[in-house]
């Protein structure tokens, strides 16, 4: 009865504001479109614009507004979809590091936790300066700088700087001593013509259980100079994160110790003597360090990996581009981006299975990042009477370095802190250097065949080239390759009427190897890299989808369906019989077929209100067994779901906006979800609802430019597991003792207040 009074008040108090401001406003103003649906697109594509970006709480992941899409899943267990041990974002059955994502052209990588070569996109740019969030479910176009992009594609682009000189301020205050400040200032037009904005954003937040906080700097600069007819454009952006973890679960721990179970960073006592405990017990094969401790857990603890002391990832990322546009003539346009990329990151974990020096039971274990790449990438179409030829080429040069360290902690007190770096370890258990170089280029013609039909047809060319040296440790040294020199790509829309077109395309495209000292093929020891590296095959995909775009008077919409081939699945399998003690290696275990229905649309019933909602059925199963290096059969995946792909998935959105009070309520609903191979563990689906109302003051003076908003997240405070597979998939979990979820942040209410000058 609760949940159903809240929802009813929700509703009640949008629609009745809404004709109180309507009252007073001025004619309502008419607000433009906040998604777009690929008019004119041979793929299925979708475009989310920055009004509808602004409506989310401040600080929250461009990602989290993309889920409203058809065929997109994402899962964070923070509020503002930014906490990056925990985003997952999976489309139409592929995970987020088998998709691409680039800024302004620019790539980010797999942006998977361990990154080896890009950053998250909420550490790229804040997300104020977004303009546009562009998704292709199937696949991105040939241009794209990607070389994960199996599946979808997700481009970022950045807004322009004002033509006018001026600032934009906003302050957040929320939930669980939420904090958030952002500013920027305009330059406006210069006496070179150019413009400019440069801008800073510090949020700070306690985690929503436990102890500890996720804080984040980020300083964005941005730049846009006409050079005759042609236009230079760049950006510098740096962000400074420091976020602690929160503890991953099980289903039995769920059960036993409910959802708002987390580490005890704040009882380091309570910590240590854990520790010694496992060690009594022999349970973390360390030496005894404190027989008096005893050998039975504190209640209602029951094992060392119940909770940790602390656990946190830092990262501090510097990304520069810049663009040269430039017209040869009246039928060529050349466009040119250089980029750089430079990137220190440590995962932090306070581990009781290996103590310090001096006697303490706990040391921390770092995995530890570097990342320094330069790249480039150029282009240029050719204009001739209905054909647009389209070509470039892209080059990027990798140097990635992967450590494992660790670090003394005293027995009285930490001694350190786990939101700073850290030095001076008392122990290297490995570190490897990496190099990945990257050649891709693309050739494509779209012709305009009559003003019905539009035809693309193209390819691309993939190379990458990773090669491996030992710093410290196991010696992992060789080169491994991922090449297709020929990946086509095909299209075609019809246009029925104005309003009304078909459209279909075929793709190919390759996932190239990571590299990495954690995954990838050099994850294993040097005879398996040297057993694997000439016959390991990459990851490859191929795609079909059709649909129907539409507009009928306020209305528009799409409906899609697609079938994918997903070939060569690389999974780390035992390279013979365990005894022998061969090592596990990557190999390729098979391939995935899924199919699927997506359909997405608004309707504009009045000036003011539109309603707005998306629709996705996924089928996405294995096609073999999983079997060893000898032949044998280790897991009868055939016909079994893939992990973190629910079925159906269903969002509604209703929003409202007369020019000055605005607000929007949304519910999302996502299918069961199995987080083993073997569909022997699942999570419950779930709603959650979410629901923002703010107010834009008109007229002179102090309130010319001013807007405040409230946004409240989870808002029937469902409790429910967001992210699964944080540790991995395994081939089963019949105890629920699989350590790999996080629960989803309950309810939280943000107040927001912006001014602009």
């Amino acid at each position: 009865m609760k949940t159903y009074l809240l929802l009813g008040a929700a509703i009640g108090a949008l629609a009745f504001a809404g004709q109180a401001a309507a009252a007073e406003a001025e004619a309502a103003s008419e607000v433009s479109e906040l998604v777009v649906y690929g008019q004119g697109e041979t793929r299925q594509v979708q475009t989310i614009q920055a009004a509808e970006l602004a409506r989310a709480a401040p600080g929250a992941s461009p990602l989290k507004l993309v889920a409203k899409l058809p065929g997109v899943n994402f899962q964070s267990a923070d509020a503002f979809g930014a906490y990056e041990w925990s985003t997952r974002i999976t489309i139409r059955g592929f995970n987020q590091n088998q998709l691409g994502f680039t800024l302004d052209d620019v790539p980010l990588g797999d942006m998977s936790y361990g990154n080896h070569n890009g950053l998250h996109i909420s550490r790229a740019i804040s997300p104020e300066n977004i303009a546009q969030v562009q998704l292709a479910q199937g696949s991105g176009t040939l241009e794209t700088a990607s070389t994960s992009n199996l599946g979808g594609a997700l481009k970022f682009i950045s807004r322009d700087p004002a033509a006018e000189m001026g600032a934009f301020v906003a302050a957040t205050v929320g939930s669980d001593n939420t904090m958030r400040g952002f500013v920027r200032l305009e330059s406006g037009e210069l006496p070179t013509g150019g413009r400019a904005y440069l801008s800073y954003a510090n949020q700070k937040a306690d985690k929503w259980k436990g102890a500890g906080e996720q804080n984040q700097e980020a300083v964005n600069f941005r730049f846009v100079q006409p050079l005759g007819a042609a236009e230079l454009s760049g950006f510098v952006n740096h962000s400074k994160r420091r976020e602690n973890d929160y503890q991953d679960l099980s289903l039995a721990m769920i059960k036993r110790l409910g959802y708002d179970w987390d580490n005890i960073s704040d009882n380091w006592a309570l910590m240590v003597r854990v520790a010694d405990i496992a060690n009594n017990r022999g349970d973390t094969g360390a030496p005894i360090s404190n027989a008096a401790a005893g050998t039975v857990y504190p209640a209602p603890i029951q094992t060392v990996d119940d909770a940790y002391a602390d656990a946190a990832g830092l990262r501090d990322d510097t990304l520069w581009g810049v663009t040269l546009k430039a017209p040869i003539g009246e039928i060529i346009q050349t466009k040119a981006t250089i980029y750089r990329h430079t990137n220190e990151g440590q995962g932090i974990w306070f581990t009781p299975y290996v103590p310090s020096p001096g006697g303490g039971p706990i040391s921390i274990r770092t995995t530890e990042y570097d990342i320094n790449r330069t790249g480039v990438i150029a282009g240029a179409t050719l204009t001739l009477g209905g054909h647009e030829v389209n070509g470039g080429v892209w080059y990027e040069n990798n140097d990635f370095n992967n450590a494992r360290r660790f670090y003394g902690l005293g027995r009285d007190a930490p001694g350190r802190d786990s939101l700073s770096f850290q030095r001076n370890p008392f122990f290297t258990q490995w570190e490897y250097a990496f190099n990945s170089e990257t050649y891709q280029l693309h050739l494509q013609d779209t012709w305009t065949v009559n003003d019905a039909l539009k035809v693309n047809f193209g390819f691309k060319s993939v190379s990458v080239e990773n090669t491996g040296r030992t710093i410290v440790g196991a010696t992992k040294n060789g080169v491994i390759k991922a090449k297709d020199s020929f990946l086509p790509q095909v299209g075609a829309t019809y246009a029925l009427t104005a309003d009304s077109e078909l459209f279909a395309s075929y793709a190919e495209n390759m996932r190239a190897f990571v590299a990495a000292g954690t995954a990838g093929p050099f994850s294993t020891t040097q005879a398996g890299f040297d057993a694997i590296k000439g016959k390991l095959k990459p990851e490859t995909s191929k795609t079909f989808e059709a649909g129907w775009r539409f507009r009928t008077g306020e209305f528009q919409g799409v409906v899609a369906a697609y079938m994918v081939k997903f070939e060569n699945r690389l999974l780390a399998t035992s390279s013979g019989a365990g005894i022998v003690g061969n090592p596990s290696v990557l190999s390729n275990v098979g391939g995935v077929e899924a199919k699927g229905f997506e359909a997405a649309g608004s309707w504009m019933f009045t000036p003011d209100w539109t309603v707005s909602g998306s629709y996705s059925y996924t089928d996405a199963t294995y096609e073999d067994d999983v079997r060893d290096g000898s032949g044998v059969v280790t897991a009868k995946t055939s016909g079994k779901t893939l992990p973190d792909t629910p079925k159906h998935m269903l969002r509604a959105e209703l929003t409202y906006d007369n020019g000055s009070l605005y607000g929007s309520l949304g519910a999302a609903y996502t299918g069961k979800r199995y987080y083993t191979y073997l569909n022997q563990g699942e999570v419950d689906a779930a709603t959650l609802v979410d629901l923002s109302i703010g107010y834009r003051f008109n007229g002179e003076g102090l309130t010319k430019g001013l807007e405040v908003q409230a946004n409240v997240t989870n808002l029937l405070d469902e409790e429910y597991v967001s992210t699964i597979g944080s540790n991995g998939f395994s081939n089963s979990d019949p105890n629920g003792t699989s350590q790999t979820l996080l629960a989803g942040a309950p309810r939280q209410v943000m107040l927001t207040v912006r001014k602009s000058f």
